[in-house]
């Protein structure tokens, strides 16, 4: 039985192929494992990233691939077809991380009626985050299009959570307004829904060509284009949330800002230009944020399940708003994988749309 994977040169992304595999037979499978069939899974501009940082927090590692290629993980669905462990029985549906491919072997590990985990060796060199699956059969939470906004926008809204709560213990740095760079990102609108709800003002910095979208989310209190930055009001103490990664943008702010930059945070690479080194600017130093730094604290304040209810609750308050905020497109096929691909490496994805893609024909 073979597989297909979609794989890129992780030194020229847009050099891409697909490629077949060798799976196990099912009676060949190694002890617990199960053989499963990658139904479908989301693409977004956030996958890029993963690329990006494939070799940095070793997403490479994941979903081994021929020698200078990379198999980029992908949020999804998979139906499980063939089963050694005994408690996990064929036809379970899983939501997790998989490879852009048709199937994935899984070595089912701390198996729970709502979960388990890959315990392959070869995947403990990341956070546990990425080698859970949740088991969602009959779930209607994971179905149709609900599942589909699980798998697009799900993993970005944690990270939307997790800065809004690392401002807010903060008490936002004093700031009374947050600007948000690439507004129309999905991390980035999720972060502005839990900033206005809260009260803050918040401005989306973004491109002319998206201002429309932009502000049709209704989250952002501003919408001002990148060429305009510098019309802001200079004497009002803010703070910096940047999830493009652009280093010219970053600088022009604090120039403009000076002192009353109070926080400078990178969290994406929306843009994947960025300057090697960043010469002293005025205001707040820039600093990465880290999720799993936040994650970790937060599950010792909070203890067990704390992180998971408060997430669900402000889950649940923004998904509702997303029959009106997006555009879901399924794709099959590899020659459809493979446009999305190109397309999101391009910059050429509106963002009013999420791309839903399955390798299976």
């Amino acid at each position: 039985m073979t597989a297909t994977d979609f794989i890129v040169a992780r030194d020229d992304f847009e050099t891409c192929k697909t490629i077949s595999t060798t799976l196990p037979a099912a009676d060949a499978l190694p002890e617990d494992a199960l053989l499963v069939r990658v139904d479908r899974f989301a693409f977004t501009a956030n996958n890029i990233t993963y690329a990006v940082l494939g070799d940095t927090v070793k997403y490479w590692e994941l979903f081994p691939a021929p020698k200078g290629f990379g198999n980029i993980p992908v949020w999804g669905f998979g139906d499980v077809i063939a089963s050694r462990h005994p408690n996990v029985p064929v036809g379970e549906r899983l939501f997790g991380y998989f490879p852009m491919a048709t199937h994935l072997v899984i070595e089912a590990a701390d198996v729970s009626k709502r979960g388990l985990r890959d315990g392959a060796a070869h995947r403990q060199n990341v956070a546990p985050v990425y080698n859970a699956y949740a088991r969602v059969s009959g779930d209607p939470a994971y179905a149709g299009r609900q599942g589909d906004y699980q798998a697009l926008l799900r993993p970005l809204f944690m990270l939307s959570f997790l800065v809004d709560d690392f401002l807010a213990e903060n008490d936002d740095f004093g700031a009374c307004t947050v600007l948000l760079s690439s507004a129309s990102s999905k991390t980035a609108f999720g972060l502005g829904h839990l900033l206005h709800a809260r009260g803050r003002k918040v401005i989306g910095l973004t491109s002319s060509g998206n201002t429309a979208f932009v502000t049709s989310l209704g989250c952002y209190d501003e919408v001002v284009t990148y060429d305009r930055v510098t019309s802001l009001p200079s004497d009002t103490p803010v703070a910096f949330t940047d999830m493009a990664g652009n280093s010219a943008l970053r600088a022009e702010l604090h120039r403009h800002f000076g002192d009353q930059m109070k926080c400078s945070m990178r969290v994406g690479l929306t843009h994947r230009a960025t300057d090697a080194e960043e010469a002293a600017l005025p205001g707040a130093k820039p600093r990465w944020f880290s999720a799993p730094e936040t994650i970790r604290k937060r599950a010792k304040d909070w203890g067990p399940g704390g992180i998971e209810q408060r997430f669900g609750r402000a889950w649940s308050g923004f998904a509702p708003t997303l029959d009106q905020r997006l555009t879901v497109i399924e794709s099959r096929g590899p020659d459809a994988v493979r446009q999305v691909y190109l397309n999101t490496l391009k910059g050429r994805i509106p963002p009013e749309q999420g791309h839903m893609l399955s390798l299976l024909g």
